[in-house]
């Protein structure tokens, strides 16, 4: 089965991420809007959509830099939710049509999804995976441009 959908616990991740936004509070609008544009960098690289959860309501003030999309969904839970309440929940709904990777570094959290037919990744392990396809982007945008110079090359 193909990779459906990756859910992250959002503060999970920004808590296991520490050259993530440096100097910035692990809760802040800028390292949360950072993460996002992280995995957004991801999930342009893979093509997979992502659902990022964060616990409690949007912070009050200001305008986020944040904003969901088809590919990347932000979501924030309501009053007397978990984001680990949503992410099992979403796993149990899209097992059906294809595998689901849940992002967490709760233990207990990475044993229910998997018995919800979910796979898991701890956090460290997925920013080395993010960190990789970056890496392998790049590369392949640095050799399409290299072959898209070279054809407009004239011998001398």
């Amino acid at each position: 089965m193909a990779l459906v959908r990756i859910l992250v616990d959002g503060y999970s991740l920004l808590h296991a991420w520490r050259d993530l936004a440096p100097g910035k509070p692990r809760h802040s609008a800028v390292a949360r809007d950072e993460l996002v544009r992280q995995l957004t960098q991801y999930q342009d690289a893979t093509g997979t959509p992502i659902t990022v959860i964060f616990d409690g309501n949007r912070p009050p003030g200001g305008v986020p830099l944040e904003h969901s999309t088809r590919e990347v969904e932000i979501l924030y839970t309501k009053a007397g939710q978990t984001a680990d309440q949503l992410i099992e929940r979403a796993t149990h709904r899209l097992a059906a049509f294809g595998e689901v990777l849940v992002v967490t570094n709760d233990h207990a959290e990475r044993d229910t999804v998997s018995s919800v037919g979910g796979m898991t990744s701890d956090c460290e392990n997925f920013i080395r995976t993010m960190d990789l396809a970056r890496i392998e982007l790049r590369g392949q945008v640095e050799g399409r441009n290299l072959k898209e110079r070279n054809r407009f090359k004239r011998p001398r």
